[in-house]
């Protein structure tokens, strides 16, 4: 066996003949592409016959020979030839500006783009909640099959960990609320009613809204995060090998916990605002505590709590479906972690803030106003 790629001019029928012989590979090629450089003529044939091992980088001297003296390629078996065309295949002008379209064109494109992966997406969402749907009635009807533990740690982490942060946010969100309306009121000679609008705002939209969108970008992204970093490490895959359903260990107790705890957590966060909203009244207004209680009994009617807590659990399973359904998408790389986690935080608020529309034309409808 020769060690380095040999190189043999002849000629037959007036043609010139280049034979190949020995291995054609980077490491053996020694002076050969010196020896190439030096060739000149058109029409010539190429004997690859003798070639024992052929690397990219062979097939690359080979179809150079070919492109620039118009030359002919004999003797070479299936996969040199294989290689030979796929290197020919991949020596096209590369292009380092994309051509120029119109601004009209790059953005209808932009906008199908959108679209159509929007479509997508909510294809996957509803494919995952309804995988979801048989999985919860799977473990009805085998309840050993529920992990209690799981879910009971997503309670402390979803609902405990995150009083804090909504208790405060619930607090200056009613501070806010209150010291705007009483500026605006006091246009009027109407501050009295800045407890009117404190209690009906916050009882009704914006404690269970804002709690939602806290419990999105904090427990949601955590939700894609681990999924998805279990995805590269192979875990899920690992659990489905063993005969563990990742979406009864992994994806029900998340989605169970933000379910049952975003009524308990938007109630309080409605309190705490109406705590805020009171303390100002208090301070700005001189309205007294007791006074501030009772105006709020009087006006805020018993309906708005109920929505509320209706409301509560539909964004629950939103926020839970979206993070354990991106974490789910997560795959090749790191990169993908951040992305689908974005990507689970933005999903759940913007349909958080639709059903939250469309919950108030409905309870417009009939007649919870």
């Amino acid at each position: 066996m020769n060690d380095i790629a040999q190189l043999d001019e002849t000629e037959e029928n007036g043609r010139k003949v280049l034979r190949f012989a020995g291995p054609l590979t980077l490491a053996r090629l020694g002076r050969l592409p010196d020896r190439l450089k030096e060739v000149e003529g058109q029409g010539m044939i190429v004997d690859v016959s003798g070639v024992e091992r052929m690397d990219t980088v062979g097939a690359w001297l080979v179809h150079r020979l070919v492109r620039d003296h118009d030359a002919h390629v004999r003797g070479a078996d299936e996969s040199t030839s294989f290689l030979l065309e796929n290197v020919a295949a991949a020596d096209q002008p590369a292009k380092i500006r994309p051509d120029r379209r119109p601004p009209v064109v790059q953005i209808l494109d932009q906008m199908g783009t959108a679209t159509s992966m929007a479509g997508k997406t909510l294809l996957g969402l509803l494919g995952f909640f309804g995988a979801l749907l048989v999985t919860t009635w799977t473990v009805i009807k085998r309840p050993r099959r529920f992990r209690f533990n799981a879910t009971v740690q997503r309670f402390e982490v979803v609902g405990v960990h995150a009083l804090g942060i909504i208790g405060l946010m619930s607090f200056l969100i009613g501070i806010v609320i209150a010291q705007q309306g009483a500026v605006q009121l006091r246009q009027f000679g109407a501050e009295v009613f800045t407890i009117n609008l404190v209690g009906r705002l916050t009882f009704r939209e914006l404690g269970v809204l804002m709690t939602a969108i806290m419990v999105a970008g904090r427990s949601g992204s955590a939700f894609a995060a681990q999924i998805g970093s279990m995805k590269l490490a192979e875990e899920v895959d690992a659990m489905r090998t063993i005969g563990v359903s990742p979406m009864e260990a992994l994806v029900l107790p998340r989605v169970m916990a933000t379910v049952l705890l975003m009524p308990l957590l938007g109630f309080y966060s409605s309190i705490v605002a109406i705590v805020g909203g009171g303390l100002l009244c208090w301070v700005s207004l001189d309205i007294p505590p007791a006074t501030f209680i009772q105006r709020i009994r009087e006006v805020t009617p018993i309906t708005d709590v109920w929505i509320s807590l209706i409301k509560a659990p539909v964004f629950g399973a939103i926020i839970g479906i979206s993070g354990c359904f991106q974490g789910m998408q997560v795959e090749g790389n790191n990169e993908e972690v951040g992305l689908r986690t974005t990507a689970a935080v933005v999903q759940a608020i913007f349909l958080v803030i639709v059903l939250d529309a469309f919950f108030a034309v409905f309870f417009s409808e009939v007649g919870w106003v």
